[in-house]
Order: C-alpha cells, then sequence, then structure tokens
C-alpha cells in the first residue's frame, strides 16, 4: 500500500471579497524532504500556510496533511503538525521551560510527561541554561529556537515553518539551518516559506515558486537554475579602453555575444565551464591585461528574477 504524502493539496484557491489571493494551487511534499515555498511578498506563501495549517478555508480545492483532510478533519490534522509562524509566539513573562511545558499540558500531555518533553528539548535547542529565565531576557535567536522547540512538543511527522530566519543575525541563521537539517535527519518534513533564497538553496529538497497566488515554478534547485540557461563568463578589465578589444576575443572565442554591464568595466558571456579556459587562452595570446576572469552559474535569484521580473532582495525585509 502507497503512503500518503507528507503534505498535499490540489487547486487550493482563496478568495477575499472579489480578490483572488490563490488560485489552482498544486503542492505535494514526500515525507522526510524539505519543500521551501518561494515568492514576492503578497504572492500567497502564508496564505498557503494558513491554508494547510487549518488557520483558513479555502474557497477552492482541497489539502491533506499525513494523509488527513484538513477540511473534513481539522482537529485530527492539527495532532500531525507543527507550526511556527513568522513572529515569535511565546510569552515574554513565562520562562522558557514554562513556555513549553504549557503547550504540552495544552496539547494533553501530562504534567510529567509535558515537563520531560520540555527538558528534553530545552536540551536540544541549547537553552538548557536558559530554560529558567524569563523569555523577555532571550536574543531574538534563543527567541527564535523556543519557538521552534514549541511547535515540536507533540513531536509532529510534518512541521510548517513560515519565514523561520527573518531578522535573525548570519549567526543565529546558520544555528537555525544546523536545527533544521538535523530534524529532517531524524525523519521529519518541512515545509518553509522562506525569502532568503540562500535557505531555499541550502535545505530545500523541492522549491515551489508563487507569484501573483499562482505556481509558477516547481522542481529541485538545480532543475529551476538549469532552466534559466547556461553560466557566464565575467571578465573585469582594467581600463574601459580595453572593454571593445575583450568583446571582441570573447566573440571570436564563444557561440554567444557578449555584452557588457553599464557603468562596469565587466564584459560578460554565456558559455560552459569547458570554455573557461578557452576565454583565459584567448586573453592571453591577445596580450589584453584582466583584473577577474570568473565563471557564474545560474543562481535561484536568476530563477526568481526570470519568473517573477523581479530580484528576490526587493522583498527582503
Amino acid at each position: 500500500m502507497t503512503e500518503p504524502l507528507a503534505v498535499e493539496a490540489t487547486g487550493i484557491g482563496k478568495r477575499f471579497g472579489e480578490r483572488w489571493v490563490l488560485r489552482d494551487v498544486d503542492l505535494d511534499v514526500a515525507a522526510g524532504t524539505v519543500c521551501g515555498l518561494l515568492g514576492p511578498n503578497g504572492a500567497g506563501k502564508t496564505t498557503t500556510v494558513r491554508i494547510l495549517t487549518t488557520l483558513l478555508h479555502p474557497d477552492e480545492g482541497s489539502a491533506r496533511v499525513a494523509g488527513i483532510d484538513v477540511v473534513a478533519d481539522p482537529d485530527q490534522a492539527r495532532r500531525r503538525f507543527g507550526l511556527a509562524g513568522q513572529q515569535a509566539t511565546v510569552d515574554d513573562l513565562l520562562t522558557g521551560r514554562a513556555n513549553l511545558e504549557m503547550v504540552g499540558r495544552l496539547s494533553g500531555l501530562p504534567k510529567r510527561d509535558a515537563r520531560r518533553r520540555a527538558d528534553e528539548l530545552l536540551e536540544r535547542f541549547e537553552l538548557s541554561e536558559a530554560g529558567l529565565r524569563l523569555v523577555r531576557t532571550y536574543s531574538g535567536g534563543m527567541r527564535r529556537r523556543l519557538d521552534l522547540a514549541a511547535s515540536l512538543v507533540t513531536a509532529p511527522p510534518v512541521l510548517f515553518l513560515d519565514e523561520p530566519t527573518t531578522g535573525l543575525d548570519p549567526h543565529s541563521r546558520n544555528e537555525m539551518w544546523a536545527v533544521l537539517q538535523e530534524l529532517v535527519a531524524d525523519g521529519a518534513t518541512l515545509l518553509l516559506t522562506t525569502q532568503y533564497l540562500e535557505e531555499a538553496d541550502r535545505l530545500a529538497d523541492r522549491i515551489v515558486i508563487i507569484d501573483q497566488g499562482r505556481v509558477v515554478a516547481d522542481g529541485d534547485p538545480r532543475t529551476l537554475k538549469d532552466k534559466v540557461g547556461r553560466g557566464r563568463v565575467e571578465v573585469t578589465v582594467e581600463r574601459a579602453a580595453l572593454v571593445g578589444a575583450v568583446e571582441s576575443v570573447l566573440a571570436a572565442t564563444c557561440s554567444s555575444e557578449p555584452w557588457t554591464d553599464p557603468g562596469e568595466l565587466k564584459v560578460s558571456v554565456a558559455v560552459g565551464d569547458a570554455n573557461l579556459a578557452a576565454v583565459v587562452r584567448a586573453l592571453d595570446a591577445a596580450g589584453l591585461p584582466t583584473d577577474d576572469v570568473t565563471i557564474h552559474r545560474p543562481t535561484l535569484d536568476d530563477v526568481f528574477l526570470s519568473l517573477t521580473g523581479h530580484p528576490a532582495e526587493e522583498f527582503v525585509a
């Protein structure tokens, strides 16, 4: 018998008044994998998560989490997932340990089990020493780790993370990434929304890009990058007077037409990896001095730009 997908959505649509914010969204996430949900602000990422976590009712389509229909049986579905939203939801006036114990008790755990689970999670998230401190004394990174720990009190098989590292410094973000990778190694399934393309590239087995309420791309990171096109060689010249000569060499060496970035001393041409050495040899043979010759492979930012018309950094708060 085939095991159900961890997350499955078919034709999801959501309307607020006369405006459709989601339309015909299909999504499936295999158990034990990470799915990254990307898109500009207002694209529909958070709305999708809210529907999958029973916080919103879809106007069209259906969705299942761990095999449970989120509309027909929301109470049962909630027992199968954890949710960490964009803002930490822990209580500032309680200690870290008390927050986790409270979540455990509200989830139906006996007092002793809730206390044991709180201690386990404080240790796992390196918060044991801060467990008896009020949360209002925690740093942003500590609060986010505690919020994630709270979503894991009942050890759910599926975890929804809505921009889990927004506002964290690079060190705290790296720590959070390591924790998430550990969770997946232990068998958890993650669906995360993020505006950090590096985060999606590092964590996600599969990426779904939503723009204006519709899915515009779906695939693993490598496949999506390959669809954008080949890599490019970028030559940084020493003087503006050399740009024309470098363009001529690149045109003669490569099959693609070179282009120059306006206002910069850089000449680029689309090529495959095997042509980098040929470009360097041709420039050397022509006696053209350069500051740098590098190859750039397509990135998720290139994918995002080609599909939405905007670079991703425009949408990062």
